[in-house]
């Protein structure tokens, strides 16, 4: 198997729901996975974003931090960077981002990654305040989070996107963290126009998804499955 067409996930999206928070990888076994990617911290602790093998948090006062190897997440993506070519953008917002490179890259059947490096008119991210045992639910810890707004700012745009049939397992869609390029701001993108970027593109034939079953909260729990695809637009869309 390729390894650069292989995108890995640790947990699922549908376990932050009912708010098992737990970290259960270490940033040091993620990036054996891969030298790109997302996640959130043990308590959903910051924003993650590693580009070329530099792991970096945006915490919730919109600090941003180098991510030591012993750093835990309950939930991450990773995956070895063989980026190519794909488009140049000039005055776009998130929304017709997305219906962009979703259209264009003829993937939507599969998974994908986009990384987006440009001036970026307007930004909005977000980061969730670190919670503490007992943990919320991801709707809750929604709730209590920080919004941080830029204008005029370069940096980089890392988006990946899943099958909405894997939505639960993953973000069914696109999900995008951003980090300028000063670190003056990052997180999770909310909304976004883009003065003039160039993206490339990485397609995946395969998706392997990690489970952390030697966590007992984990392999305890009864997931109400009624309740996740409401949760998730509602925290993550």
């Amino acid at each position: 198997m390729n390894e650069e067409n292989v995108v890995y996930q640790h947990g699922t999206l549908a376990l932050l729901v009912p708010g098992l928070l737990e970290g259960t990888i270490s940033m040091g076994d993620l990036l054996t996975h891969g030298n790109m990617g997302i996640g959130s911290g043990e308590g959903l602790d910051g924003e993650l974003i590693i580009l070329d093998g530099i792991p970096y948090q945006v915490d919730s006062t919109g600090s941003v931090n180098l991510v030591k190897d012993d750093f835990t997440m309950p939930f991450a993506t990773a995956h070895f960077s063989n980026f190519k070519k794909f488009i140049d953008l000039k005055k776009i917002t998130l929304n017709d981002f997305e219906k962009e490179i979703i259209e264009k890259s003829n993937s939507e059947n599969t998974f994908f990654a986009v990384i987006t490096k440009g001036k970026f008119s307007k930004i909005k991210t977000r980061v969730v305040k670190k919670s503490k045992k007992p943990y919320p639910t991801l709707v809750q810890t929604a709730h209590d989070q920080r919004v941080f707004d830029a204008e005029n700012i370069e940096g980089t745009l890392l988006t990946y996107y899943s099958p909405e049939v894997f939505n639960g397992a993953a973000v069914g869609g696109c999900h995008s963290h951003f980090l300028a390029d000063d670190h003056s701001i990052g997180g999770h993108v909310l909304d976004f126009e883009l003065d003039n970027g160039t993206s490339e593109l990485q397609v995946f034939d395969t998706f392997t998804q990690h489970l952390p079953i030697t966590n007992e909260t984990y392999m305890n729990h009864k997931f109400d499955n009624s309740q996740t695809a409401a949760a998730i637009d509602e925290a993550e869309k």
